[in-house]
């Protein structure tokens, strides 16, 4: 992987100085897409290496995918589709190239023609997403394709759509939608890079995270070393998923790790110490001798933290559906931090475990596990967990 990730900029750069270097990658890239041999096993092998590296990345995110396609995929596809596309009229040839105009008379910017061959014959990134809209058509059916891209490539999308509607590669029966994202930027306000200048590798990303969070725990509290960094995974996972999601996904937004790991404020790490703090209380309230099974019914509230508390709870289902419809988890990062603050409120103005009223008690009780079911529930849809204790 260090040598890809060398080897794949400074060729870059060099097709930008060097015409015919470029003109050599060209016809390589052409070569390969016709089925080279040699060209084909190196290709297979930077998949294989790079794929590793991935997952093993993704296995430290806790993620993971039903399946691994990839954009040759649907390389299977693409004759016929060209094949159609002449056929019917709707490509033509443009400076060698062959084209298919995309834009409308009511159009107020300029929507260049969709190219689907270039010049020497070589397919390019419309065409292997015009063939991977037939290819996920014939395979799931599908209804809604969402795709999660950088926002810079807006046009290109908007040219893959128009065309695939124009060919009927997708009909009205299937949704084709844009999730530009912004990005990520250092405290300079420029693109997050390292302190040489390189792009940051995300294992060391998270490195950075995890070690920041465990200084803090370490900090603060007296516990083993192995269980402080076993915590300390977790809580940087938190930081690391809710400080890039709780962001408009198409807004730029500044990597801080200090904000990020910080346990006070709109972060990951506070939202899991609300959580926390629930699981202590109940832990006492049992050691008390409280029965959480009996704590069923939740009082009309008594103050106006409690009402906030249950003024919050009621958003829930609209939060996730509004999150859902938009394809905007921080929407949800939004509500948590929301509760999670009503909560933390509430906790410091009324007496819970001292209450003399036990059933005003059972109904603090109960409305705790409410809130507890309702922020994990939250945390594992933005993809995390939180520890018993922190």
């Amino acid at each position: 992987m260090n040598e890809l990730e060398q080897i794949y900029p400074y060729a870059s750069g060099l097709s930008k100085e060097d015409p015919q270097y470029l003109k050599q990658a060209q016809q390589a890239t052409a070569e390969l897409q016709n089925g080279r041999r040699g060209y084909r096993a190196v290709w297979q092998h930077i998949i294989n290496v790079s794929v590793a590296d991935i997952k093993k990345n993704y296995d430290r995110l806790n993620v993971s995918f039903d399946l691994w396609k990839k954009e040759s995929d649907a390389q299977c596809y693409v004759a016929d589709m060209v094949q159609m596309m002449k056929d019917k009229g709707y490509a033509y040839e443009s400076d060698g190239a062959l084209v298919v105009d995309v834009k409308n008379d009511t159009d107020t910017k300029e929507i260049p023609p969709c190219i689907i061959l270039k010049s020497d014959g070589a397919t390019n990134y419309e065409t292997t997403d015009l063939a991977t809209i037939i290819e996920r058509k014939k395979l799931f059916d599908a209804e809604r394709i969402i795709y999660v891209v950088d926002k810079r490539q807006s046009l290109h999308f908007e040219q893959v759509f128009r065309c695939a509607r124009k060919t009927g590669l997708a009909g009205d029966d299937t949704d084709l939608v844009f999730v530009g994202f912004g990005t990520v930027n250092g405290k300079d306000g420029k693109p997050f890079k390292t302190r040489d200048g390189g792009t940051l590798r995300l294992e060391k990303l998270i490195d950075e995270i995890n070690e920041a969070v465990y200084d803090r725990i370490i900090q603060n509290r007296h516990m083993p070393e192995d269980e402080a960094a076993e915590i300390a995974k977790m809580v940087g996972l938190a930081a690391l998923k809710y400080g890039d999601l709780s962001n408009q996904a198409s807004k730029d937004y500044i990597f801080d790790v200090d904000r990020f790991t910080s346990f006070e404020g709109n972060t990951g790490p506070y939202i899991l110490y609300s959580i926390v703090r629930i699981k202590s209380v109940l832990a006492k309230y049992k050691d008390m001798g409280g029965d959480t099974d009996n704590a069923k019914k939740i009082l009309p509230a008594l103050n106006a933290s409690e009402t906030d508390v249950m003024l919050n709870l009621v958003k829930f289902t609209d939060c996730i559906m509004q999150a859902y419809r938009e394809n905007a988890p921080h929407r949800i990062c939004q509500y948590v931090y929301e509760l999670s603050d009503a909560f933390n409120t509430f906790y410091h103005e009324n007496k819970i475990l001292t209450c003399e009223d036990e059933e005003r008690k059972e109904s603090y009780i109960a409305l705790l596990m409410l809130v507890k079911d309702v922020l994990t529930q939250c945390i594992d849809l933005l993809g995390f967990d939180a520890p018993e204790k922190m």
